[in-house]
């Protein structure tokens, strides 16, 4: 059996008390959501009349954003806590449902926006009240080819309930009933196989327990395989739904406009990658050497190359760690994450229930939350440097903008986590104390780029290419999602790797697949965040001034833009091949030391 919550000491569990201390303070902003939702309902029809009615549609919607946003982050962390509880899942369902009835609502505020004539709006705009929800007003204009009348925007708001069933039933499905076997570990016992203990399994020395724990997991998802298909594709659908309806070319189109990125950022990242996986095969061929294995399998992917060490790196060391990699980043930076330590920002290990997976959020008036589950090795310690970049970013802008600019754009969120991430890899390739220890984190580092750049790259042309083929008109069933999974597969990873057939049902397992197209930005963030911290380390305080800068702008511009004035230019490709060449520099140095 796992650990149950109430077994885990309370400073490694968050305080979500700091949202709301009782359910009499929730059921309070619930009920002030409801009363704001009749005062705003009062402007439908007359909002274009006057700057002074646009203004208190504005104000009142910001409010009810803002509120209904406490509401929705406290309710699903708590479901996230232990996804089993009855309570906690009605409690997420009453907030989706207020938000589906926040966006019904409220629907008519953009076409009606839309409709007020040029002048008048240049007019409106004098107004000093107004000025504050100027970009707010453009990035509504920008979408007006996109933007249906007022009754067909509350039909299609009317519809987002439902819409979100696939990804819920996914969630229930994948995290909450679906149990994995158990399986001897390297000292005989027996112990299941969890989401939170899946990737240490396939790290292990023993390789019976690599191979145990992921053919436990995925022959456990060809079970499941047909219904998670109809999940994938009831998420697929409804992209498709929304994109067709607004009347974009393509889903993925209607998915990149969101971020203002042009379709050939996209289709950049696939083509440099693919005209680069001669080092990916290289690294993979140095990898099997390493090993000395007859096959290099799926399974033997994730396994550290230095068998001789391992590293084990407790919660408490790890902060130390991260506070002493960081330290290029300033004072000022250090002393939020000190906070974040300190201040129960965190929840730290697994229990019975949990969400798998880490995770940072929160609300514009709340502190940053982070959900791990940390496990006493290396990459627990990187996901929390990951998470706590995200977490930074967000604090920064909620401190710097007002609400309605404090979200900043999926594009850009990677990029704030990964640099950390490789601030963290140079302080530890530095401070190797063997070689085996330098071995073992260069492979770790060459390992980033694998699963961070390369992998999250298949992953979106695998999105990129079930999408298209359901626009197309082809139904595709779980055996169409294994064949093209497989094929990219084998693509990616090359004559040097044996593909083994159960990995075809990991699309399966993959939440991001139910964000549409989001994937790719973890390998553009990892690009632009190469370039940063190389900046930040060579060049000192400016660099880091300019970054700062860039957390703080939080929505207020377009993500090409902010990463333009903090020193990188997304859409040239010579980005993402610089990331690229500094992988093929780090496979000559393993290679070095062989």
């Amino acid at each position: 059996m796992g650990i149950k919550r109430n077994e885990i000491e309370e400073k490694y569990k968050w305080n979500l008390e700091s949202i709301y201390s009782s359910e009499e303070e929730l059921n309070k902003d619930f009920e002030e959501v409801k009363s704001l939702l009749n005062e705003i309902k009062k402007y439908k029809g007359i909002l274009s009349d006057s700057w002074e009615n646009l203004y208190n549609t504005l104000y009142l919607y910001e409010k009810i954003l803002r509120i209904s946003e406490n509401i929705y982050v406290y309710t699903h962390m708590k479901q996230h806590e232990d996804t089993r509880n009855n309570k906690n899942q009605a409690l997420s369902g009453k907030a989706e449902m207020l938000s589906t009835e926040i966006s019904t609502i409220t629907s008519f505020i953009v076409p009606e926006i839309i409709e007020i004539d040029e002048n008048d709006m240049n007019k409106y705009m004098e107004s000093e009240k107004l000025k504050q929800y100027k970009k707010f007003i453009d990035e509504i204009l920008r979408k007006k080819p996109y933007t249906l009348s007022p009754k067909e925007e509350e039909l299609l708001a009317l519809s987002s309930d439902i819409a979100n069933t696939a990804e819920n039933t996914f969630e229930m499905l994948s995290f909450a009933d679906v149990k994995f076997p158990e399986i001897e570990d390297e000292e005989g016992n027996k112990v299941r196989v969890t989401h939170g203990n899946f990737s240490k399994f396939l790290q292990s020395k023993n390789r019976t327990v690599r191979k145990n724990a992921f053919k436990s997991v995925y022959e456990t998802y060809e079970k499941y395989k047909n219904t998670f298909a109809s999940t994938l594709s009831g998420s697929v659908k409804r992209e498709i739904f929304y994109s067709k309806a607004r009347k974009y070319n393509s889903a993925i189109e209607a998915s990149l406009f969101e971020d203002n990125i042009n379709l050939k950022v996209y289709e950049n990242l696939i083509n440099v990658i693919s005209k680069n996986l001669d080092d990916m095969y290289k690294y993979l061929k140095i990898k099997k050497g390493f090993l000395k294995v007859d096959e290099l399998h799926m399974y033997d992917l994730y396994t550290p190359l230095v068998s001789k060490i391992d590293i084990k790196i407790k919660y408490e060391d790890a902060k130390d760690i991260i506070l002493k990699a960081l330290k290029p980043l300033g004072d000022e930076y250090l002393s939020i994450v000190k906070k974040a330590f300190d201040e129960r920002w965190i929840d730290v290990y697994e229990n019975e229930g949990k969400k798998g997976g880490a995770y940072s959020w929160g609300s514009y008036d709340s502190h940053p939350f982070i959900l791990l589950n940390y496990k006493d090795d290396l990459n627990s310690l990187f996901t929390l440097v990951h998470e706590l970049g995200h977490s930074l970013h967000s604090y920064y802008s909620r401190k710097n903008q007002p609400y309605l600019y404090s979200h900043y754009k999926i594009f850009v969120a990677e990029v704030a986590s990964t640099l950390n991430e490789q601030l963290l890899m140079e302080y530890m390739l530095n401070n190797a104390k063997t070689k085996e220890e330098k071995l073992y984190i260069l492979n770790y580092y060459l390992e980033q780029f694998r699963t961070t750049v390369y992998r999250q790259t298949m992953f979106a042309e695998f999105e990129k290419i079930i999408h298209e083929k359901s626009e197309s008109g082809e139904a595709l069933t779980s055996e169409d999602y294994c064949n093209i999974y497989y094929d990219l597969n084998l693509k990616y990873y090359g004559e040097n790797t044996c593909v083994d057939k159960e990995i075809s049902f990991e699309w399966a397992r993959v939440p991001h697949f139910y964000s549409n197209f989001y994937v790719y930005k973890y390998a553009t963030g990892f690009s632009a965040a190469s370039i940063l911290s190389h900046k930040i380390l060579s060049e000192g305080k400016e660099a880091v001034d300019k970054y700062l800068d860039f957390l703080k702008s939080g929505g207020s511009d377009y993500p090409l833009n902010q990463l333009k004035k903090a020193g990188v230019d997304m859409e040239d490709e010579g980005t993402i091949q610089i990331a690229l060449d500094i992988f093929k520099n780090l496979v000559k140095e393993l290679e070095n030391e062989m």
